[in-house]
C-alpha cells in the first residue's frame, strides 16, 4: 500500500498539469460510462469536430504557421501596430529589461481577462474602433499600461509595480474600462481586488518579484535562473505562476491555509479525503503561462515540454464541445439558469473539456499529418478550438453567448 500524501505533497500535486489530466480523466471515464449527473460524451463526433477546427484554422492561418494561443494575439486585433508602438517605447532598454516590461504588461492584462459579459465594449480613442470581450479587455488594459496606470511612478510609465497596483480602485478601473450604467462590465469589484492582491503578492514574495521595487517583470530573472543550456520547461513557468500568485484568488478551497486557486470539488470522485475529490483546472494561470512564453523566446530561450500543460477549460472550448455534440446535456434545465463556477455541472463541463481538447488535438494532428512538436496543443487552441468555439456560438445564439451561462466574479473565466 502506498503512503497517503502529506498536505504539502497534495498541494504540489494539485498544482501540477498531471493532476489536472488525472482528475479530469476520472470524470471523463465516468462520462464515457454514462455515470455523471449532467453530461455524457459522444466520441463518434470527434472527427466532425476536428474537421470543423481544421477549417477554421485554415481560414485564419492558410499556411498553418500558427502562433501560440496567448494574450499577445489580442493586442494585435484590427491589424493595429500596438506592439510596434510598445517596442519603440522600450527600444532603449536591454533585452532582459524589455522582457520584464512585457511581463509587466501581460500579467495584469491576463488577470483582467475573465469574461466581461455581452453588454460591455471599449472604444479605442486612437483608432475609433470598438472592441468587446477578450479583445476589448486586452486593448483597454494595453492602454492602461502604456498610460502608466499600473506603474506608480510617473517617470517610468511602462512598468507595473506593487505601489501602482495597490492604488488602483474600482472607480479608477471603471474609468479605464469606460464602464457606465449603459456599458456595464461583469465583476468590476473582483477585478479591482485581484489587481490589489497582485500588488500585495509582489511585496510578499521577493524571491520571485524582487525586494526593491517589486514588479511582475522580475519573474524573468527567476525563470532565467531555472533555465538550463538555453532551455526552459513550460511546467516550471506554470509552477512559478501558481506558487507566486496563489494567494490572490478569493473564495477558493484551501489546504493548510494555502489557497489552491482554480480548484473545485466534485463529489463523485472516489476517496475518503476532501482532497481526493478536488479537480484542478488553473485556467487563468495556464493562459498566463502561455502568454509569458513569447517574451522568454525573444530572449533566445527554447521552451520545452509545451504539451505537458493542458487545454484551457473555458466557455469557448467547452462551448465548441457542446455545440458540436461531443458533449451532450442530460437535463436541459442547465441551459435555463446561470451557474456558479463551483457548481457540479460547471466542474463536469470543464473537466470533460480538458480531456476532449487533448483528443481533438490528436485528431487534428493525424488529419494534418503533423507531430505534437510541429503542432503543440497551444497552437491547436489558437488555430483552433477557441476560435471555432466562438464561431459556432455566433451561429447558434444571438451575441455569440456561451451555451451555458456562468455567474462569474471576474476572476475565473
Amino acid at each position: 500500500m502506498s503512503q497517503p500524501l502529506s498536505e504539502a505533497d497534495t498541494i504540489a500535486y494539485l498544482r501540477s498539469p498531471q493532476a489536472i489530466r488525472e482528475r479530469c480523466g476520472k470524470l471523463f471515464e465516468m462520462a464515457q460510462a454514462d455515470q455523471l449527473r449532467y453530461f455524457r460524451c459522444d466520441l463518434t463526433q470527434i472527427d466532425r469536430v476536428a474537421d470543423y477546427v481544421i477549417a477554421v484554422t485554415r481560414e485564419h492561418y492558410p499556411d498553418l504557421q500558427i502562433p501560440f494561443h496567448s494574450r499577445w494575439r489580442h493586442f494585435e486585433v484590427g491589424n493595429v501596430p500596438r506592439l510596434t508602438h510598445l517596442d519603440r517605447a522600450l527600444a532603449h532598454l536591454s533585452p532582459i529589461e524589455k522582457a520584464k516590461a512585457k511581463f509587466d504588461l501581460v500579467i495584469p492584462s491576463v488577470l483582467l481577462d475573465a469574461g466581461a459579459g455581452d453588454r460591455w465594449h471599449y472604444l479605442e480613442a486612437e483608432t475609433g474602433q470598438v472592441w468587446s470581450r477578450s479583445e476589448g479587455l486586452a486593448v483597454a488594459s494595453f492602454h492602461l499600461f502604456c498610460q502608466g496606470s499600473f506603474s506608480g511612478d510617473a517617470a517610468n510609465p511602462y512598468q507595473t509595480s506593487a505601489e501602482g497596483l495597490q492604488h488602483l480602485t474600482p472607480d479608477s478601473l471603471a474609468q479605464g474600462f469606460q464602464v457606465s450604467p449603459e456599458n456595464p462590465i461583469v465583476g468590476l469589484e473582483g477585478r479591482s481586488q485581484l489587481l490589489q492582491k497582485l500588488g500585495q503578492a509582489l511585496q510578499n514574495h521577493p524571491t520571485w518579484f524582487g525586494a526593491n521595487n517589486p514588479r511582475p517583470g522580475n519573474l524573468v530573472g527567476y525563470l532565467l535562473q531555472h533555465s538550463e543550456n538555453g532551455k526552459l520547461s513550460a511546467p516550471i513557468v506554470l509552477n512559478a505562476v501558481l506558487e507566486s500568485l496563489g494567494e490572490i484568488w478569493s473564495g477558493r478551497v484551501s489546504l493548510s491555509s494555502v489557497n489552491l486557486g482554480d480548484v473545485w470539488l466534485h463529489p463523485a470522485l472516489p476517496g475518503t479525503q476532501i482532497s481526493d475529490k478536488l479537480v484542478p483546472f488553473h485556467k487563468l494561470s495556464q493562459w498566463l503561462t502561455y502568454s509569458l512564453l513569447e517574451p522568454l523566446q525573444e530572449l533566445g530561450l527554447e521552451i520545452t515540454d509545451l504539451d505537458v500543460l493542458t487545454g484551457l477549460p473555458e466557455y469557448r472550448n467547452g462551448g465548441l464541445c457542446l455545440d458540436l455534440g461531443l458533449l451532450q446535456i442530460k437535463d436541459k434545465l442547465i441551459l435555463q439558469q446561470p451557474h456558479l463556477p463551483g457548481s457540479e455541472a460547471i466542474v463536469e463541463w470543464r473537466a470533460l473539456t480538458v480531456c476532449l481538447l487533448d483528443r481533438i488535438a490528436d485528431t487534428v494532428r493525424q488529419r494534418l499529418r503533423l507531430t505534437p512538436a510541429e503542432l503543440p496543443l497551444v497552437k491547436v487552441l489558437q488555430g483552433g478550438t477557441w476560435t471555432a468555439g466562438r464561431k459556432i456560438a455566433a451561429q447558434k445564439r444571438p451575441g455569440g453567448i456561451p451555451p451555458i451561462q456562468i455567474e462569474s466574479d471576474g476572476t475565473v473565466f
